[in-house]
């Protein structure tokens, strides 16, 4: 099935929208990565099959997101603005840093699909099913992933 990216873009660029803008808390970054996620459509639209425009876009756009946050993470230190914005504006500055430190943590050692996979099942509710479905994995190898990520969060947790 050809992809017409012109009519993707009218008819799921809202929803791309909404999950940037879900995903990132910010209207510009949002814009930008919904913008960057039909460039990767119109990048490999000859690769792509046109068969579930919305999942094909929905999980473009997450690991657009992601790559946006991670990229932000390597090039923050401890002394930026938005550190500051965010301790300014916290009531648990404390729990706030030890959760980011903790998610730093886990996230650094694993894929980006399973990051993918973990936002997905814990933040979004989707079903194992349906996460499967979007990464193109089994259910039982979605499954091993959340197990492994428990795992490995049980074990910074003890230390």
């Amino acid at each position: 099935m050809e992809i017409d990216v012109a009519e993707y873009y009218k008819r799921y660029g809202p929803m791309v929208l909404r999950r940037c803008r879900w995903i990132l808390k910010d209207e510009n970054k949002a814009l930008d990565a919904m913008q960057d996620t039909f460039v990767q459509l119109i990048r490999y639209k000859d690769k792509l099959k046109g068969n579930y425009p919305s999942s094909l876009l929905y999980r473009i756009a997450t690991n657009i997101c992601l790559n946006v946050i991670r990229n932000e993470n390597r090039r923050k230190e401890t002394g930026d603005d938005d550190l500051l914005s965010v301790i300014a504006s916290s009531q648990d500055v404390h729990g706030e840093v030890e959760a980011r430190d903790l998610l730093h943590r886990i996230f650094n050692r694993e894929k980006e699909s399973t990051q993918t996979i973990a936002v997905m099942y814990l933040i979004d509710g989707m079903t194992l099913e349906q996460v499967a479905e979007e990464v193109g994995m089994s259910v039982s190898g979605v499954r091993k992933r959340l197990r492994t990520l428990r795992s490995r969060v049980k074990e910074l947790e003890e230390v």
